[in-house]
């Protein structure tokens, strides 16, 4: 697609599936509903696509990725991207219901599963929202924190360039994970709930999950990945603590 084209669009898509005809079938109706796309047969040209993008730029606003393909799988590929610190948020299309592999994905830095037998409207839905979230969440703590650095204890928040320092050191977090831990930080002085965490990374009234409060297992997934990127580096961090059946806190110095 030429840049004018994808520049009045409504965002780029990349669309990764194996599945000719399912490929095809949701690139079409994507361009019908306004956006501009991509789409790739197999995982590796998606992560070469991505990695070598023109002059360095990101490339897409959000990615619609296979959980299971020949070579490099679903999973493989968010993996690589993650390392090559790539943040684009990653949606997963599967028929697998298992939370098991819910819960695998989104370790790994997915922010959505959908399954194929899904109507192409929900899928619109969940796009729509999650960008709008996305996009917003940045804009907001951004403009709120008014400030390109705020030290609190042992961490050190930049938001100029999205990082955590944790004792002088580079945590690693991804976009979503920075803008969770900076939430929480934000409001330490109350326990933040399993639902405003969640609209962080989904977009508010935006539901997943079995049942009512099937959010929590993704916000659970994401605060575990969190936790043990801080003690990757310090087996002795325990300031995100858990308020059973409600949320969590992050927990300052003078606190513990």
């Amino acid at each position: 697609m030429d840049q004018v084209s994808r520049n009045a669009a409504r965002g780029h898509i990349l669309v990764v599936d194996d599945d000719e005809l399912f490929r095809e079938s949701v690139s079409t109706n994507l361009i019908d509903a306004g956006y501009s796309t991509d789409a790739f047969a197999d995982g590796s040209t998606a992560v070469d696509y991505l990695t070598r993008g023109p002059n360095g730029d990101m490339v897409a606003d959000i990615v619609l990725l296979d959980w299971k393909m020949p070579g490099m799988t679903g999973i493989e590929v968010l993996q690589r991207l993650r390392t090559e610190k790539i943040d684009i948020p990653v949606i997963f299309l599967t028929v697998l219901s298992d939370q098991i592999f819910e819960e695998a994905g989104l370790l790994g830095g997915a922010v959505d599963f959908i399954e194929k037998s899904r109507s192409f409207s929900i899928l619109l839905k969940r796009i729509e929202l999650i960008l709008s979230g996305y996009k917003a969440k940045q804009t907001v703590q951004s403009a709120d924190n008014g400030q390109d650095a705020v030290k609190i204890g042992d961490i050190v928040l930049r938001y100029d360039s999205r990082r955590a320092l944790w004792k002088n050191q580079n945590v690693g977090l991804t976009l979503t994970e920075f803008n969770i831990v900076a939430y929480l930080i934000e409001h330490s002085d109350r326990d933040v709930s399993y639902r405003e965490i969640y609209d962080i990374v989904h977009g508010e009234g935006f539901m997943a999950g079995d049942g009512e409060i099937g959010y929590r297992t993704n916000v659970r997934a994401f605060i575990k990945r969190i936790r043990q990127k801080f003690r990757d580096l310090d087996m002795e961090f325990v300031q995100i603590t858990n308020y059973p059946g409600f949320g969590y806190r992050w927990r300052n110095g003078s606190e513990q």
